[in-house]
């Protein structure tokens, strides 16, 4: 009878470390993902801090149009 007990109980053993494995091999998946993620994101920030400096940039050009467009409407006397 204790033999059957102490079978039983390595089966179950077995088995919590059989689940125990899958959970550490599904963590490890999950982390490797988070890791790819995190690059991912990254990127996209590194991403939209160039396209606002582009767009500052360009900002910057309207104005300087604009403000040329001004000195020529007020030397042709073109304003109201």
């Amino acid at each position: 009878m204790a033999s059957n007990v102490e079978n039983l109980m390595l089966e179950h053993l077995k088995r919590f470390q059989s689940t125990l494995e899958r959970i550490e091999r599904k963590q490890d998946e999950m982390t490797a993902r988070l890791a790819n993620l995190e690059g991912s994101v990254a990127s996209i920030m590194q991403h939209l801090a160039h396209l606002a400096g582009a767009d500052a940039a360009q900002q910057t050009a309207i104005d300087n149009i604009n403000m040329r467009l001004d000195r020529i409407e007020r030397r042709l006397e073109l304003t109201h």
